[in-house]
């Protein structure tokens, strides 16, 4: 009886270590698993492999774009959920198969509104089955602002894509990949996320179109 009691309590304490560590891997999976708009810090195993690529492309950003970082984790963005131009439910997923650039803007972000006839221009050169510019307009409200706005200077290869909620910035915000507007994003044929920046560019420029073509490379 005496060497039972004695182990009783040493197997109460491993049983409880197990059980600690058990929650421990609970606790860092609810941290890592999807919450708000899509999953967060989860590279798949598709995009794990990116690192090359995404080195690549940021090497090629100088002048305009010398801002422009690769992705420390070429995590998967193609569950980032917003309204299309229809406001219908959609996601970066719903776009596999070309490369992106994506940028987040607003009417009242004084420097998003200078780089939009540039992201038009982008589209105009660049889009089409390899690539597209997936602009997300964050504005409160209706989409009668926003709408005016790329009326009044002429955007004409834009779709009016929203997100009045916010939740895809404060996403991209928890992903350590928007500190403000405008926030960009490219992507690759996969949804992998390859490179980012914070801030405006001439997008339109001979810098970004260098980017661009090592985005869409390969």
């Amino acid at each position: 009886m005496t060497g039972e009691t004695t182990k009783s309590p040493l197997r109460l304490i491993a049983a409880a270590g197990v059980l600690g560590l058990i929650a421990g891997a609970a606790i860092l999976y609810v941290r890592l698993a999807p919450s708000g708009n899509g999953p967060v810090g989860i590279a798949d195993a598709a995009c794990a492999a990116k690192g090359e690529k995404a080195a690549a492309v940021a090497g090629a950003a100088t002048g305009d774009v010398a801002a422009l970082l690769a992705a420390k984790s070429t995590e998967s963005l193609a569950a980032l959920a917003f309204e299309n131009g229809a406001g219908k439910p959609t996601t970066l997923g719903a776009f596999a198969g070309k490369a992106l650039l994506v940028n987040l803007w607003a009417t009242w972000c004084v420097p998003c509104r200078e780089e939009m006839p540039a992201l038009d221009t982008l589209q105009q050169t660049k889009g089409g089955a390899d690539f597209e510019v997936v602009t997300v307009n964050l504005d409160r409200g209706g989409a009668e602002k926003p709408r005016a706005f790329l009326d009044e200077i002429g955007v004409k290869a834009l779709t009016l894509n929203r997100d009045p909620t916010l939740k895809l910035f404060n996403e991209a915000k928890a992903r350590g990949l928007a500190l403000g507007l405008p926030a960009t994003f490219l992507v690759d044929r996969q949804g992998c996320l390859i490179a980012h920046m914070n801030g405006p560019a001439d997008w339109a420029g001979p810098d970004a179109l260098r980017v661009i073509d090592a985005l869409t490379g390969g």
